[in-house]
């Protein structure tokens, strides 16, 4: 029985047959081979010590990769953080721009044009709109070429300066900071911490403590400019530095840079110009023009070259720019007036002067044209007549005869500010230059130049110090002398014996009433100047002569006003003439006498030919001093020369080397001006045809009193 549904296995014999076909299959699918696993190989003890630490930098190298994009993550959002704060705190871009914490004064000449500037200047607000372009384009490409590119930092700046320093074997952030813009702005508003008072004794310190540099400092300057790049415009940022920047001379911001060193706006300025107030952003007080002009060229040609560079100028115009330096202007390059303007800074109101918060104005009573005459003079004499390397000093004030300073020198440098004044400052022995007030005295009290006085060798007895025998300078005694020969030939016995007869209380009464405000002596070296008085409280008390009699008080302001008020706060009612110290006869007879010493005494080398000039020389002991205080019938001039160490002068008297610095003053003051007389009267002669008030000493002292005595009672003429 044959199963049919089941195919028939083959026989064996059959698989002999090769020649016959085999029976077909279906394509049987390929099994899928997986690689062989490979038998691992024993590790040794090196492989297993490679593995280790292949181990261990894969694991610390994931952990510090973990660590970075984390703190990254962190950080970043600290930064953005303190960005938004800092952003967030910023207030308006014009409530920035003048960050003065006092104001500044501008003084004036008695015509009104500008010669001095005190206080910290601002010159008003300007922007990137209003400014020269060619000033825009300087700071730019001298401060920070990549301004308007980065976002408040620049790494490459930083990280340059950073190299820069240590080469040159600095710390990483002393020296060049990289800083953008941006972040000297930062600088200049201190981070946002504004001016305390209570917190810092002076702006300066408050500064310097805005300018510290240390790592967490410069870590906050950082986010602070970002900080400020999300707040203002690029442009905004600029107008504050424009306006902000100290460029020296007190001058805060470029428009009172401008004025003060050019005497132009800001918006005016040429390529030159631009270049050299850039140029003073890194050192404004050592790089400014009115210290040394020449070097402030060099630090512009510097710059020009930048703005070259950069694109900002063609090579024409910058040529053009370097053969064509900047320059200051008339005002800031003659620099006159320093110890003037010092002085009235020091005696006028505190609260509008000295530590004013306003922009004041001052008019004085300078005359530019007597200050120069007077500074010329003064280098002219050392120049020429004093040794070279001397270290001796002189002083110059010139006065009108109401008390109007015209001029003051308070040194040999004159262009200074903030100096030792020797005019206001220096308490000196007047010497001689004292003897008018003992003749003012006697005239006043009736005597006549032509009165007679000993000049005889006398001694007085002085309590504490015994027996006091001063002698003359030529040591010799004339016996009877006239009061007028007495002063032109500055004789000594004559002014203390007039002084003790006249008392000394008196004497002292005259010089004090005409301003002589130090101590004066008790003794009867009174006489001889041994008190200690100021150059300018002697010229104001010889003007008081010249005036007819009367004190006067020496100013120097005319009026005072706030910056854009047209009202005066307050002015000097134009005279600084007070009370009448002496009659006007005796003035005027005084004024003759002085006219001799010049003419014929110890003051002869003051003389101008077609002038009548009064004055009276003055040597201390020693030469410590040596004084000429003159006056013509417009100007009193006051002269002062000795040394600051109080050390003898070498072969000068005061109608020596102080009368020629007077003669070369006045010969520049008076060219070209008429001639004015002198107020004075010559002494009257009697009917007889001799001298009124001749006699001896005696007889001279009991008619003084007589007419004391007859004024009194009403009796006389």
């Amino acid at each position: 029985m044959s199963n049919t549904g089941n195919r028939k296995s083959p026989l064996v014999a059959d698989k002999r047959y090769t020649n016959k076909p085999a029976p077909q299959k279906a394509a049987a699918k390929p099994a899928s081979r997986k690689p062989a696993k490979r038998k691992a190989t024993p590790r040794g003890p090196i492989g297993w010590v490679i593995g280790a630490i292949l181990g261990v930098f894969g694991f610390i190298f994931g952990l510090i990769w973990k660590l970075m994009w984390r703190g990254a993550l962190v950080m970043s959002i600290i930064l953005g953080i303190g960005i938004y704060y800092f952003a967030s705190q910023m207030p308006p871009m014009e409530s920035l721009i003048d960050g003065r914490a006092r104001g500044s004064v501008t003084m004036t000449d008695a015509n009104g044009s500008v010669f001095a500037w005190r206080g910290d200047q601002f010159g008003g607000m300007i922007t990137t709109d209003t400014v020269s372009v060619h000033l825009k384009n300087a700071v730019v490409a001298s401060e920070d070429k990549r301004f308007y590119r980065h976002f408040g930092i620049s790494p490459r700046g930083i990280a340059s300066a950073v190299r820069i320093n240590l080469r040159e074997g600095r710390g990483p952030l002393s020296g060049n900071g990289g800083s953008t813009i941006t972040q000297q702005v930062g600088k200049l508003l201190c981070l946002g911490v504004p001016f305390d008072p209570n917190t810092w004794e002076t702006e300066a310190t408050y500064e310097d403590d805005c300018r510290r540099t240390t790592l967490w400092r410069k870590v906050k300057e950082a986010v602070y400019a970002m900080g400020m790049e999300a707040a203002y415009t690029k442009d905004e940022i600029l107008t504050i530095y424009l306006n902000r920047a100290y460029l020296g001379a007190g001058s805060r911001g470029f428009e009172a840079a401008s004025q003060r060193y050019f005497g132009k706006s800001a918006a005016e300025v040429t390529p030159a110009e631009s270049a050299m107030l850039s140029s003073l952003l890194p050192a404004p007080s050592s790089r400014a023009p009115t210290r040394n002009l020449k070097r402030a060229q060099e630090y512009a040609n510097v710059v020009v070259g930048l703005m070259e560079v950069q694109g900002y100028l063609s090579s024409s115009a910058a040529a053009e720019a370097r053969a064509n330096p900047a320059t200051l202007s008339a005002a800031a390059e003659r620099r006159a007036g320093g110890y003037f303007a010092d002085w009235v800074m020091s005696s006028g109101p505190e609260f509008f002067t000295r530590n004013t918060t306003e922009d004041v104005i001052i008019k004085t009573t300078l005359d530019q044209r007597i200050q120069t005459s007077a500074e010329d003079a003064l280098a002219w004499i050392f120049e020429n007549k004093v040794k070279a390397g001397s270290e001796a000093e002189a002083a110059i004030v010139v006065m009108s005869a109401d008390g109007a300073v015209r001029a003051m020198v308070g040194g040999r440098e004159s262009t200074v500010t903030g100096a030792f004044n020797r005019a206001t400052m220096a308490n000196r022995q007047t010497g001689s230059a004292f003897k008018p007030f003992i003749y003012a005295t006697a005239l006043d009290l009736g005597m006549s130049p032509n009165d007679l006085v000993d000049d005889v060798e006398t001694c007085w007895n002085v309590r504490g110090s015994g027996e006091w025998c001063p002698a003359n300078y030529d040591r010799k005694f004339k016996g009877p002398v006239t009061l007028t020969q007495a002063i032109q030939e500055s004789r000594n016995i004559p002014a203390v014996v007039l002084s003790e007869q006249m008392g000394r209380e008196m004497v002292r009464k005259v010089a004090t009433d005409f301003g002589i405000e130090s101590d004066l002596a008790a003794g009867p070296a009174l006489a001889l100047g041994v008190s200690e008085s100021t150059l300018l409280e002697m010229t104001g008390a010889y003007a008081g002569i010249l005036n007819g009699g009367s004190a006067v008080t020496p100013y120097g302001l005319i009026e005072l006003r706030f910056q854009g008020d047209t009202e005066p706060l307050m002015d000097s009612a134009g005279t600084g003439i007070g009370e009448r110290v002496i009659q006007e006869s005796a003035a005027r007879q005084l004024t003759w006498m002085m006219s001799q010493v010049v003419e014929n005494g110890t003051g002869a080398r003051a003389k101008i030919d077609g002038w009548q000039i009064a004055g009276k020389s003055g040597t201390t002991q020693s030469a410590r001093d040596a004084w000429f205080i003159a006056f013509t019938g417009e100007y009193v001039v006051g002269v002062w020369m000795g040394y600051d160490d109080n050390r003898p002068l070498s072969g000068v008297t005061g109608g020596g080397l102080p009368a020629d610095v007077w003669r070369e003053t006045m010969t520049r003051v008076l060219a070209g001006r008429p001639s004015v007389p002198l107020p004075m009267d010559a002494p009257v002669m009697a009917g007889n045809g001799s001298v009124m008030g001749g006699g001896s000493t005696g007889e001279v002292a009991d008619q003084v009193l007589m007419d004391v005595l007859n004024s009194i009672l009403g009796d006389g003429n």
